[in-house]
């Protein structure tokens, strides 16, 4: 018995201290993870519509995805949307069950314009219409300064063809195409009043059957300044023998969306009110697409312009009623209905794995993420993959004092807004060849801010700049700098929202920094995010110099992370 007492204490002494073991392991491991606080808790995305149990919740994708317009082949569904004058653009997003979405590539690589190897905002690739006709993808979009496009490709991941322009215009916005049952194929557009004095008619015209060439001027299908003011952004269908034209109406912020229906697809077409804001806080239910599913069910994505985030993208239940298409949820008992910000996911007769749009960039690989997006058409003597491993390098690049700010920058690297409350944060060091050379993390809009590392007569400091309605000229003030004995610094900005939940939101950007990654000081005051021209506002890296060249000066980025 003694013998045994005394083993069975050996045992328990030796748990005891392999516990005492593990413990402080795992604490130490605990605190170590503790000081790592550079590192996001997910190198995943920072928002996710899918709930996990049948359930998703709205928006879909929760950045500025403006104008969306999707298409089902086979189990895969795409999606593209406007891009304006920030290349690469026509982005192309791919999806197992409309919830779910990633980026797979862009349609439009550069602009073959030549004044877009400067920021043209708000101008450019304005809503385009994505179709799949004989094996192929088309991509439709107007440009209100110069015409019709398209594109179209047998790999939606690209390469796509060279943009054509397929008819020279001023005015003509975002046209959608239709092949009919006897081969004859058709483009419905509708007008840009700041370029035509036109905002309520839609216009249809013939094309050849290759879809390459508009044959006509066309000829008015739908004009209703009264019941319908502001008609644009449609999207043509055909089922059981009728036409179908959806267009939003009465403006982006506050509008509806209407349905027209005819048996004759120039008309005269009936419309009806389909989608409102109702008594949701929705506001403007806007443009989007239908899409069925390889089940046989219904849906609409459109789009909701929330202000500095940009025109995020929701996902409407639908069903078809006496041949006229049922879209969200009758909350108000009007006959209209109104979106839903949760509801059952699609029926698409498998599950599949929850995946989200990229936003961290390790920059280990040959090319940029997805994610990112210039502010012109691209020039690769900006950056190198190649010049670091693993890090990405960014060659100043020449800010005179001719130009008081950043907003007509072309070599800006930036990506949308992925979630409404994050955390960004990159880590950069500074090779400086002359005093002036600044490389930073920035949070760009019509009025923008940035965190940044500067070289100084006598070493560095990271200062802290705002500016004001910077499309109007203004030039960029210092809100606070701090001397520091580093030429690698980690730069953090911390950006939440006062009224997340409201239509206009207040969304308020902390910077801050950190010299040995761990601890990071706040430096400045609170920016509040403004969006751009027609986008959302934007968050990326930059350098300049104030030299006319760079004089081998550079910023080697290591890393852009979310949390």
């Amino acid at each position: 018995m003694i013998l045994l007492q005394s083993f069975l204490c050996a045992i328990a002494k030796t748990i005891f201290l392999l516990a005492i073991f593990l413990l402080s392991d795992f604490a130490q491991a605990q605190a170590t993870n503790a000081n790592e606080n550079i590192k996001p808790k997910s190198q995943g995305a920072v928002w996710a519509p899918d709930n996990g149990d049948g359930t998703y919740k709205n928006p879909i994708l929760y950045a500025d995805y403006s104008d969306p317009d999707v298409v089902r082949v086979g189990d895969d569904f795409y999606l593209t949307a406007s891009s304006f004058s920030n290349f690469p653009g026509l982005p192309i997003l791919h999806s197992k069950d409309l919830v779910n979405w990633e980026i797979i590539g862009h349609a439009a690589i550069q602009y073959p314009i030549e004044t877009f190897i400067k920021p043209q905002h708000g101008n450019g690739i304005w809503a385009p219409s994505l179709r799949y006709h004989n094996g192929e993808f088309y991509i439709y979009f107007g440009d209100p300064d110069y015409g019709i496009f398209m594109t179209k490709t047998k790999n939606p991941t690209g390469p796509w063809e060279p943009l054509k322009l397929i008819r020279k215009a001023k005015g003509w916005i975002d046209p959608c195409p239709l092949w009919d049952d006897d081969g004859s194929a058709y483009l419905v557009h509708a007008w840009a009043r700041s370029r035509s004095g036109i905002k309520h008619i839609l216009t249809l015209n013939k094309m050849n059957a290759e879809g390459t060439k508009i044959l006509d001027d066309g000829v008015t299908v739908f004009c209703d300044s009264v019941k319908h003011p502001t008609m644009e952004g449609p999207k043509l269908y055909k089922r059981n023998g009728y036409y179908y034209i959806f267009a939003p109406a009465g403006g982006v912020k506050p509008g509806w969306q209407v349905v027209l229906k005819s048996k004759n697809i120039y008309g005269p077409y009936e419309d009806r009110i389909v989608l409102e804001q109702g008594s949701t806080n929705i506001n403007g239910p806007h443009q989007g697409g239908w899409i069925e599913t390889q089940t046989g069910e219904d849906w609409f994505i459109h789009f909701q312009d929330r202000y500095a985030y940009g025109r995020i993208v929701h996902l409407q239940p639908m069903k078809w009623e006496n041949d006229w298409p049922a879209i969200g949820v009758d909350y108000d008992k009007n006959g209209i209905g109104e979106p839903v910000s949760s509801y059952k996911k699609p029926n698409i007769g498998k599950k599949y794995p929850v995946c989200n749009p990229a936003t961290n960039d390790e920059f280990n690989s040959a090319k940029l993420g997805l994610q990112w997006q210039w502010q012109a058409n691209y020039n690769s003597e900006w950056i190198s993959l190649k010049a670091k491993k693993g890090s990405l390098r960014f060659y100043t690049q020449p800010q005179l004092p001719s130009q008081k700010n950043l907003f007509n920058a072309a070599a800006l690297l930036l990506q949308k807004f992925p979630a409404p409350q994050f955390i960004a944060t990159t880590k950069v060091f500074l090779s400086a060849k002359h005093p002036g050379d600044r490389a930073g993390l920035i949070v760009f809009g019509l009025d923008y801010a940035h965190v940044g590392i500067i070289k100084t007569e006598t070493g560095f400091k990271v200062s802290q700049f705002s500016c004001k309605d910077a499309d109007d000229g203004t030039g960029e003030e210092e809100i606070d700098f701090a001397v520091v004995d580093n030429s690698t610094i980690n730069l953090r900005v911390e950006i939440n929202s006062e009224n997340v939940a409201e239509i206009i939101p207040r969304l308020l950007c902390s910077f801050s920094y950190s010299l040995d990654g761990k601890s990071f000081k706040r430096i400045g005051k609170e920016f509040i995010a403004r969006e751009g021209k027609w986008v959302g506002a934007k968050i990326g890296i930059f350098t300049t110099t104030n030299r006319e060249n760079n004089q081998n000066s550079f910023a080697d980025f290591d890393w852009f992370r979310f949390e």
